[in-house]
Formats: structure tokens, sequence, C-alpha cells
């Protein structure tokens, strides 16, 4: 199914600019590694080693943060914004 996927300014760069990618997904962990896939780099800047969300991301499927929800194995409706959110730190 197509979901959609929200990228932050950061990570536009490495999809030519985009601030969305349409990808065929049924969980954020299957984005996440679709838009890798037609996007090399994404993952890696997500993910950690251990296959992880970084600590510094924030990761939105309707609103919701997949931290509270079931993480990465969250799954997707058709047609749901996952949206990858880098975290913000100030003082």
């Amino acid at each position: 199914m197509s979901v959609v996927v929200r990228l932050p300014s950061q990570l536009r760069v490495l999809v030519g600019g985009a601030g969305e990618v349409d990808v065929e997904a049924q969980t954020v962990r299957e984005a996440i590694e679709a838009v890798d896939a037609a996007y090399p780099g994404i993952a890696s800047r997500v993910l950690d080693d251990r296959g992880a969300l970084r600590r510094f991301v924030n990761v939105f499927v309707a609103d919701e943060d997949v931290r509270f929800l079931d993480g990465l194995d969250t799954a997707l409706a058709a047609g749901q914004t996952v949206s990858l959110v880098p975290a913000v730190a100030g003082g």
C-alpha cells in the first residue's frame, strides 16, 4: 500500500530536494527502508547501527509519536503520512 514519507530539510538533499516521497510499505520500518532503497543514505541518518530509531529523530504517524505506538513496527494504512522530524534542542 502506498504511504507518504515527509522529510525534513536536512534530508531533502538526499532525495533531490523533495519534501515528500511516496513508497509502498506496511510498517514504519518498511517505509524508511523503501525510501532508503530509492535514495540511499536516508536509513543511516534515521536508524542507528542496530536498526533502532536514533535518539535525535522523531517519527510521527497521523500526528502520533511512534515511540508511544509500536515503534518502527507501527502498522500503516494506505495513504497515511509518516513524518521524519529531527529533535529540536536549544537553550
